[in-house]
Formats: C-alpha cells, structure tokens, sequence
C-alpha cells in the first residue's frame, strides 16, 4: 500500500480513538458529578392545580415487578425517594446501567411525580424516556436500569 494511505488510516484511527476516549471521560464525568437540585427542580414548572377536595390521602405504593435483587419489594412514595446505586438512596440498585443518583419519585399534591436527575441510560416511564418531571399515574411502569417499578394505590 502507499505510504499516503496508511498515513491517511493512521491519522483516522487516532482521531476515532481520541473520540472514544473523550466520550468515556465525559460519561465518567457526569456519572461522579452531584446533581445540583435547584437547577433539577427549576427545569420544569408545574402548572398550577386546584387544592384537592380530599383530605385523606390514598396510600401510594411503589413496587418492583421486575429486576434481580428488589423484585416482589415495594416502597411507600412518601415526601420523596431517591434510587440510584448510592447507599444514601432510599432504593438502592445494584446495576451497572443506573447512576448514582438516578431519578427521583415524589409527592406534589396528590400527584405522584417521576424525574430523571441527569442519569446516562436514562429513566423510562411506560417505555418511553422522560426528560423532564413526569405524573405517574396507577399502573404506570418506570424502568431504571434493569429494574421496573409499577406505581400502585
């Protein structure tokens, strides 16, 4: 082969190698970064609702319906609860593919609220990924990772 040939492939394989490596850094980044939550919360503003008519609230219960260590487990939506790897979190999932802080569930009125907070695979509510705070309603299904979690009531 010509010498400018293999120059041209020396040059492109380094420049796809200097690709890889940035991206890994940046992934690495944003998985050791803290979420910041004011900027989570500032995202997305919720419309204003009328005050409930009910003042006993229904019990909220979030359970795992699939996933290796948690599955059959369910966990009470009080104020919030945080799942993500980190020991601090009030689900702890042990998966490569969740974060360490990786999404939120929380209570705003009598809604049941879902957010991805800034995870790499991302949070999925019904398949679908959510980039900003979601309702959850009975029976809706959130994937993080390999885990899927069902809302019920």
């Amino acid at each position: 082969m010509p010498n400018l040939v293999l120059e041209l492939l020396k040059y492109a394989f380094l420049a796809i190698l200097y690709i890889f490596v940035a991206r890994a850094v940046k992934a690495i980044y944003l998985e050791l970064r803290a979420p910041n939550p004011r900027r989570a919360s500032a995202r997305a503003p919720a419309p204003a609702r009328p005050a409930a008519r009910r003042t006993k609230k229904a019990p909220r219960r979030l359970a795992v319906v699939e996933g290796d260590s948690l599955k059959g487990q369910s966990f009470d939506v009080g104020e919030e609860l945080m799942v993500g790897r980190a020991e601090k979190c009030h689900i702890v999932l042990d998966d490569t593919y969740v974060s360490q802080m990786h999404a939120r569930i929380f209570s705003k009125g009598e809604a049941v609220m879902v957010e991805d907070l800034g995870s790499t695979n991302g949070t999925y509510l019904n398949r679908r990924r959510i980039t900003s705070p979601s309702e959850l309603q009975r029976g809706d299904h959130v994937k993080i990772g390999k885990t899927v979690m069902e809302l019920r009531k």
